[in-house]
């Protein structure tokens, strides 16, 4: 299908070259199907880069996307221009009236503050809650996960003494998941946090339903039904250098890191590392896009037959 995304964003020719359909507002009007309006809170340091991630992902789809990016007044970052967030973003109190097919709250680098102390904790949480009333499915992405579900369930989220970086065997714990549909049974996701979510904890709320769980990492993918919410604590929105650039990054600050385990060649962190993910996390927005899909209550049979048959 295709992507709505402003021709201006940096994001764009990148995504056209990779074969991504992408249109205007104005171009897309011929299409067969109105597109899922996708929000996009995007809280990590390195705006472009995580926008290009997720936009492949949601482009890639069989499903057309209007992705809208959100921010929230008390988020101030050094590594992004205000000139940009002016040009891309539209600040939450502008589309709070408004409806979402999905939102995206993304990982932050906040991990070592307690939630309360984060200087937006407040506004985001205005955030999730106008999301239970105007959003369909909410996605959350590492730390944006552990906010969805401290804020909802008091979830705490506790501190590791090492970082848990690099690429983890999981496996499914609920192979009939919608989400999950035709991913792997056993699947290597990018790990990069330094907090952890405990099973027990999950497993102490009946509204959490945990669906991929990691050996060592714990909990990956949870449902919360409850919240039409989709928390995943790692992240399979990484592209293939993404550990890398991390660990180069980290390395070069002084900072007391191992070389993300099972990533680099040999453990080689000369050798290039291959993406072992992408198709298994395309499929994971694809199904969570289909889950939309199937709760717009304007969405017809003859449109869920075609798209069956796109699929």
């Amino acid at each position: 299908m295709s992507l709505i995304l402003d021709k201006e964003h940096p994001v764009h020719s990148l995504l056209k070259s990779e074969g991504v359909r992408l249109h205007s507002e104005k171009e897309h009007s011929a299409e067969w199907m109105s597109p899922l309006s996708i929000g996009l809170v995007n809280l990590m340091p390195k705006k472009v880069e995580t926008e290009t991630q997720l936009a492949r992902l949601l482009g890639s789809s069989p499903f057309p996307v209007q992705l809208e990016l959100i921010r929230l007044d008390g988020h101030k970052v050094k590594t992004t221009s205000s000139a940009y967030f002016e040009r891309f973003y539209q600040p939450f109190g502008s589309v709070r009236h408004r409806n979402f097919d999905g939102l995206i709250i993304t990982g932050a680098p906040v991990e070592h503050m307690s939630f309360e102390d984060v200087s937006y904790w407040s506004e985001l949480c205005g955030l999730m809650t106008w999301a239970k009333t105007n959003v369909l499915a909410t996605m959350g992405i590492c730390w944006g996960a552990m906010a969805l579900a401290y804020y909802h369930h008091g979830i705490p989220k506790y501190e590791l003494s090492e970082k848990a970086f690099g690429c983890y065997r999981h496996h499914k714990l609920s192979k009939s998941s919608p989400y999950l549909y035709g991913l792997s049974d056993d699947i290597v996701v990018p790990v990069s946090r330094w907090t952890e979510i405990r099973q027990r904890d999950i497993d102490g709320n009946p509204n959490l339903k945990t669906l991929l769980v990691g050996a060592t990492g714990g909990p990956a993918i949870v449902e919360d039904a409850t919240n039409g919410s989709l928390l995943i604590f790692n992240h399979l929105e990484y592209d293939w250098d993404t550990l890398k650039e991390e660990y180069e990054r980290d390395t070069r600050a002084g900072t007391a890191i191992k070389a993300p385990t099972n990533y680099f060649p040999l453990d080689n962190p000369n050798l290039t590392p291959a993406n072992t993910w992408r198709s298994n996390a395309q499929l994971l927005f694809w199904n969570w896009m289909g889950e939309m899909v199937r709760r717009k209550p304007v969405f017809n049979h003859w449109q869920a037959g075609v798209l069956q048959r796109a699929i």
